[in-house]
Formats: C-alpha cells, sequence, structure tokens
C-alpha cells in the first residue's frame, strides 16, 4: 500500500480534549487512512514531524468571510493560522439570499459593496463557493437581516405578518439547499427594531431541520443577561440550538460580570442545547456604531468612505484635530469601522476557559486595517493562552478550535484525528507557534506553522500557500440538537 501522505513522529492531538499521544498518520483519497506505528509504511509525501504537534484543521465557527471566500478564495489570513474550514452568514448578515435595491444597509456593508451581493438564493450562493475551487471548507448560516433587507421597505420597524411569511418561505428554502440556520445581529440598528415575535416565528423553521440559532445579542453592554434570557426564549421556542456570538462584557461599566453571564449559560444549559463562541483578545470590531462612543476607552478606526486617511488612527486624536466633540467626528467619519478596546483582559479570559465556548476570530477581511484577530485568533489561543498563560492545556485550547465546533454544528467526519474522517489537519511548532499580528500592524502571519492539509491536500508549508484549493462546501448534515447531547 503507498499511501498519499505519511507524516511520522508527530504528537498527535485528536481533538476530542484528550492528551496527546505519539503515531504517524496515514492520508489517501482525502481521508486519513491509518494511525498508529506505520514505520513499515511508504508514501508519495513523507514528512518527519518530530517535536510537532499534529491537530485537526481549524474550525473558525465565526467569520465575515461570506464573499471573501469567492472573491480571494487562497484565505491566507485563515490558511496561515491553520483554520481549513470558515462558517459564514453571522450577526444576521449573510451573503446569500440577497436582492439589494441599493448599497448594503450597515452592517451588511462588512461583507463587501452591492457589487458583492450576487446571490438572489441561497442555492446560488453554495453553487458559487462551489464554482470557485476555494482553499477552505464552507458551511453558511443565513442573516435575518439580509432576510429583512429583501422584504421590508424600513428596517427600522419591525416586519409584518405579510413580510415575516416571504423571509419564513427564503429561511425554509435555504436550509433545503443545506444552510446550517438562522443568525441573527439584534444589537445593529437594521435589527434592533425586530420583535422578539418576529425572530420567533422565523425561527420556527429551524425545528423540521434540526438547525441551529445563532446570535449577535441584543445588547452585549449593561442588559446583556436580559439579551441572554431573550435569545434562551427564542431557541427553547423554535426547540433549537443556541449558540451565542462572540459572548462578552462590552463597555467599562460591564467589567467583571462574566461569572454571571457563564451561570445564565450554564442554567440555560440544563434544559436546552446553548452555547457560546468568542475571540481571544479584550477588543471588538465591527461598524463605528455611535451607541459605542465614548472617552471610557479607546476606540480605532479602521475604515472612513468620507475620509479613508483616517483609518488606523484614534477617534479621539481625530477629534482634536478636527476641533469636534467626539460624537460629531464619529458622525463625520461615517460610514466607518472601529475597533473598540471595550473588553476586561480577565472577563475575556473566563469566557475562553469555559467548557461551552468554542473559538471564533470574528475577523474582518474587507478591513484595510483590521483588528489581528483576522490573522492571529487560533495561534493566540494555542500559545499565549494555553502556553505562555496557562489558562487550559494544549489538547482543551484544541478541543475548543476543532472536535467541539465541529460537533456543535453537525461538521461530520471532520474536527477530530480519527481513521476514516477526512484529513482537515495542522502541524504546528507548541514551543514557538504564536499570533505575530498586532493592533499597530495587524495583518502578519502568525509563526509556527508548519502544514495545513484540506481534504488531505497539502496546502500551507513552511509559510508558504502553494496555490491548491481543495475546499468544498460543506451543506448541513443531520440534527445539530445531536452535537450537544
Amino acid at each position: 500500500m503507498l499511501y498519499d501522505t505519511l507524516i511520522r513522529n508527530a504528537l498527535v492531538i485528536d481533538g476530542s480534549n484528550s492528551p496527546g499521544y505519539a503515531a504517524d498518520v496515514a492520508i489517501l483519497d482525502g481521508r486519513i487512512a491509518r494511525i498508529g506505528d506505520l514505520s513499515e509504511a511508504r508514501a508519495s509525501d513523507e514528512i518527519d514531524a518530530a517535536g510537532r504537534v499534529l491537530a485537526p484543521g481549524f474550525i473558525d465557527v465565526h467569520t465575515h468571510d461570506d464573499t471573501v471566500v469567492i472573491r480571494q478564495p487562497q484565505m491566507l489570513p485563515k490558511l496561515s493560522q491553520g483554520v481549513t474550514t470558515v462558517i459564514v452568514g453571522n450577526c444576521g448578515i449573510s451573503a446569500a439570499p440577497v436582492s439589494l435595491r441599493g448599497d448594503p444597509p450597515d452592517p451588511m456593508n462588512l461583507l463587501g459593496s452591492a457589487a458583492a451581493f450576487v446571490y438572489p438564493r441561497f442555492s446560488d450562493y453554495r453553487a458559487a463557493v462551489e464554482a470557485a475551487n476555494t482553499t477552505l471548507n464552507v458551511a453558511a448560516l443565513v442573516g435575518h437581516t439580509a432576510l429583512r433587507s429583501n422584504h421590508l421597505d424600513d428596517l427600522f420597524r419591525t416586519a409584518t405578518d405579510d413580510e415575516i411569511d416571504a423571509m419564513r418561505e427564503q429561511l425554509r428554502e435555504s436550509l433545503e439547499a443545506g444552510a446550517l440556520g438562522l443568525s441573527t445581529g439584534l444589537a445593529y440598528a437594521s435589527a434592533f427594531s425586530a420583535s422578539t415575535d418576529e425572530v420567533m416565528q422565523l425561527t420556527e423553521e429551524l425545528n423540521a431541520f434540526g438547525a441551529v440559532y445563532t446570535t449577535h445579542l441584543r445588547s452585549e453592554f449593561e442588559p446583556v443577561l436580559e439579551a441572554m434570557d431573550e435569545a434562551f426564549r427564542i431557541g427553547r421556542h423554535a426547540r433549537s440550538p443556541v449558540i451565542i456570538s462572540h459572548l462578552k462584557c462590552a463597555g467599562a461599566g460591564n467589567w467583571g460580570r462574566s461569572p454571571q453571564l457563564l451561570a445564565s449559560l450554564e442554567e440555560a444549559a440544563k434544559t436546552h442545547p446553548v452555547g457560546c463562541d468568542c475571540y481571544p483578545y479584550a477588543a471588538s470590531s465591527s461598524t463605528l456604531d455611535l451607541k459605542q462612543v465614548t472617552d471610557a476607552h479607546r476606540i480605532t478606526i479602521t475604515w472612513s468612505t468620507p475620509h479613508p486617511e483616517m483609518g488606523g488612527r484614534d477617534l479621539m486624536d481625530i477629534a482634536a484635530e478636527w476641533n469636534l466633540p467626539l460624537l460629531d467626528a464619529a458622525k463625520r467619519l461615517q460610514p466607518a469601522g472601529a475597533v473598540y478596546y471595550g473588553m476586561d483582559e480577565n472577563d475575556v479570559r473566563r469566557i475562553l476557559a469555559h467548557p461551552l465556548s468554542m473559538v471564533g476570530s470574528d475577523g474582518l477581511p474587507e478591513d484595510p486595517f483590521p483588528h489581528p484577530r483576522l490573522w492571529g485568533a487560533f495561534p493566540r489561543v494555542l500559545g499565549h493562552f494555553s502556553r505562555d498563560v496557562g489558562l487550559f492545556p494544549l489538547h482543551t485550547a484544541v478541543h475548543k478550535m476543532t472536535g467541539l465546533s465541529a460537533v456543535r454544528f453537525g461538521l461530520k467526519e471532520r474536527g477530530e484525528i480519527r481513521e476514516g474522517h477526512w484529513a482537515d489537519l495542522v502541524l504546528f511548532d507548541p514551543a514557538t507557534v504564536r499570533d505575530v499580528a498586532d493592533f499597530n500592524d495587524p495583518q502578519r502571519a502568525a509563526q509556527g506553522i508548519d502544514g495545513v492539509w484540506i481534504n488531505g491536500v497539502l496546502s500551507y508549508r513552511d509559510g508558504q500557500a502553494n496555490g491548491q484549493r481543495p475546499g468544498r462546501f460543506l451543506a448541513r448534515q443531520g440534527d445539530l440538537r445531536d452535537g450537544f447531547r
């Protein structure tokens, strides 16, 4: 037997939250063929992985890569940190199904200009991903705000019964075409006016498919517990799993409340399938939101349509230069993007370490001056939080980015190193792996990532992408509730 690839002498951390073990791993026809002592085996490509960890490829459960996976299929910011699968369509914003009548409303503009939205049906988007020969695997949610923009003439009100019926029909068609579920971004002005009842009626479509409900909560600030209660109420009504996006205690007045949030999550989990994702930084990034403008912490502008020259500068400095109050300066910059240094590090660590939390980057690939999480989230968990800070053992760090994520989103035969599973793999040096991207120089590849295989194809080696594009569209498989039992 001649295998395609043989990785010898690796420390295999298999994604199951178990400590690593020494083994050789053989790949054949895109899958993991054998694991063990394969000293007698041979392969077309043999790699000595002594001193390295072989882990499942990382699954980025919270991305806004919807259109960039098609337009820039190399996906270097993710590939270079060991990500092999991205889940798109988060925070209520998705590339499909969308039929714009003008410019994309905020925050759909995070996915690009109107020219990027050319998928009136979810099946059109799926076909485009498949035709693009993407580097990474792609699985997709349907955004609530995307549906609203298709059917409401005014996003600053709740939907009528007829509009809800039209949105439900589009959601149902999308679920039939393989969507994972529905996402909301209720904190954003374009969805904030949607009543809880509007969302509940939409989520009634999820039950028949065993699909998931993910939500950027209505507030991550002082009313965050009430917002979590709303999310759990919607999930129970829908009989659908609930994943809270980028769980955090936002705003200086909210710091230190993570034990309350995690207690709420644990209580809900006793009777309903729930979880959350988070990113390993104490700063967030999104569009420039006037409600979040404050002098209590630093705010950096990442882009501005009327004033592109202000990208990378702090709002406070811009306001001083213009001799304007902060709020007036922010209004002049809009539409714009921003990084908000609005979290406490201890809260970030508590949430990241919690057994119910997965890792997602929430990176914004369209930002000219992006938050460093776009390039650094996963190596930061491995290097900074696991190795340097000792927040959790390395096998737990890997589990939060692989096995846990795969089972929550029903990504069958992925997320663990097992015989017969797809060979989505990352080889890294546990002693040197680290995020290099920072807030001053955010577009830098991680160190210590030696190799990345997607569906058995080596696509990144020793700091270089090789142009291989073996990714696939991953349609929803089975009942996602099963992954929470």
